[in-house]
């Protein structure tokens, strides 16, 4: 089986496929955005396509277990969808998972110009799996006024 080129696959759909959301101004705002896997900032480009491209990165959340999902396409196995991405799990914390994609993205020569878009996703899945803190409420840094005195804690009588 012969595999097509990219740019050919970005011509074909670009315009029209099922990832494309054309909500907003009726099609014709100059910003689009898709919905299809492997795009790092979901917008309607060639750059960020998981359909067009052959090398794609794609970052999300892995499930209950609160860690995050690195999953890269092999160029080889292109036919064969089953095997197509190469996942692996980080449940580290934030810097050396930073350090590990910008290790498999741009030091290997994978996809430098990926780099900026995986680690801001990154970034943002990693701050959406933050659980936020019960029972620690901030205190009123006011002074309170009980029956018309000041009783904030200052100096005056």
């Amino acid at each position: 089986m012969a595999t097509v080129p990219g740019q050919l696959i970005w011509e074909v759909v670009k315009k029209n496929n099922c990832f494309l959301v054309k909500q907003f101004g009726r099609g014709t705002a100059a910003l689009q955005f898709s919905k299809e896997p492997n795009n790092l900032y979901n917008l309607n480009s060639y750059k960020y396509s998981g359909l067009a491209n052959k090398k794609t990165v794609t970052i999300q959340s892995g499930g209950k277990d609160q860690s995050v999902l690195l999953a890269i396409t092999k160029t080889k196995k292109q036919n064969k969808p089953s095997t197509l991405l190469q996942k692996s799990a980080m449940k580290k914390e934030f810097p050396r998972m930073a350090k590990a994609v910008k290790n498999q993205v741009a030091d290997n020569y994978y996809r430098p110009d990926l780099t900026k878009a995986a680690l801001a996703r990154l970034s943002a899945v990693h701050r959406s799996l933050k659980v936020a803190k019960s029972g620690v409420k901030k205190r009123n840094r006011q002074a309170l006024k009980i029956h018309g005195r000041n009783w904030g804690g200052g100096f005056g009588v």
